[in-house]
């Protein structure tokens, strides 16, 4: 179960097909993010499962900071992410994920198989899809 909410936080870094874009998504994706809500195969986790868990992002590298810490980079064009875990528990994984920006929210649905996308924010029936919503931490 750990490693499971490890993987989902599994976010990362910015890289993309153009410059303008990345300016762009870097504004937005560029902070510290706090887990307010996270959920797997449809089910939702206790808050205290991720409370301690942060997620910073910063020009295409990421850092998942929960039991131990993971870093890598993230690729994304069309709402679609592809996360490379290059230290710590998933280095050499590679997930897919779509993502949204609502509200000041980050929603984050992995797919941990990693072998396509998936179609919504929805986890139910889903066992390898992870759901995570977040919030910047504005004390930083």
């Amino acid at each position: 179960m750990r490693l499971l909410v490890f993987l989902s936080i599994v976010l990362a870094s910015l890289n993309c097909t153009t410059a303008k874009k990345t300016a762009a998504y870097s504004n937005v994706l560029n902070a510290t993010w706090i887990p307010i809500k996270q959920e797997i195969g449809g089910k939702e986790l206790p808050a205290v499962a991720f409370k301690d868990q942060q997620l910073i992002i910063s020009n295409g590298n990421y850092t998942l900071v929960a039991e131990s810490v993971d870093k890598g980079e993230l690729k994304f064009d069309n709402n679609k992410m592809d996360i490379y875990g290059k230290e710590g528990v998933n280095t050499g994984k590679h997930f897919t994920a779509i993502y949204k920006i609502e509200n000041e929210q980050l929603t984050i649905c992995y797919n941990l198989g990693g072998n396509s996308y998936p179609e919504a924010f929805d986890t139910k029936g889903k066992s390898m899809y992870f759901l995570s919503v977040f919030k910047k931490n504005l004390l930083k």
